[in-house]
């Protein structure tokens, strides 16, 4: 399947509430695309993406880098933010201004001021490539938001309550799309489903996730 680049684009941008305190910001960053996309080249550039490992010695489907003053990692020892790449052992690359203005622009939207996020995960899903419901809770300060931000093909979001058994909502994502949430949703389980094999304009075969946080 091809997508056509100028078929993503929404009839305007909206907002789509999932539940209290989790919007979907649907085409917040469509004009901004092209300019994130050279940020993560240049982030990827410095700190190439990997496939981490779990403490339990599972390979993630999805190839992963950092950048900001803190990175999220996985291995044998556990998950944790670290200040510096454990590949070249040098710390992460810096946050590209184009990223921290769309994390800022993006939670003001959805309603959090203030956001000064120090982290930025970026996962690269290829065909097949998943992550399961998890819940985001290596950082310090549950009061700041997520900000996650989708580029390329489209996948499907599932976002669930605050126990891992709860039913979750399916919600689809396109190129451009931006979820963020915080406040009674801060803590609950979210995911992807596999992506679905296709052919971007931008980004070829894969999807992008930014995924902004306060670690520190």
């Amino acid at each position: 399947m091809t997508q056509d680049l100028f078929a993503d684009l929404p009839e305007e941008p909206r907002t789509e509430t999932i539940t209290e305190g989790a919007l979907v910001l649907r085409g917040f960053v469509f004009e901004r695309a092209e300019e994130l996309l050279r940020g993560i080249q240049q982030v990827t550039d410095a700190a190439p993406l990997r496939k981490m490992q779990t403490p339990g010695g599972h390979t993630m489907s999805a190839a992963m880098s950092c950048c900001g003053d803190q990175g999220w990692v996985t291995d044998a020892t556990g998950y944790r933010y670290q200040a510096k790449d454990p590949l070249s052992g040098q710390p992460w690359p810096a946050m590209p201004e184009v990223f921290v203005n769309v994390a800022r622009d993006a939670a003001e939207a959805a309603g959090f001021l203030n956001f000064q996020p120090d982290a930025c995960l970026i996962n690269q899903y290829k065909s097949g490539a998943k992550m399961g419901l998890h819940q985001d809770k290596d950082e310090l300060d549950f009061e700041q938001p997520i900000v996650s931000v989708s580029l390329g093909l489209s996948q499907v979001f599932q976002f669930g309550g605050l126990k891992r058994n709860e039913r979750p909502v399916n919600v689809p994502l396109a190129h451009g799309d931006v979820v963020v949430w915080g406040g009674p949703a801060r803590l609950r389980y979210h995911g992807v489903l596999r992506l679905k094999a296709g052919e971007h304009p931008l980004t070829g075969d894969c999807r992008y996730n930014l995924t902004f946080r306060r670690a520190r």
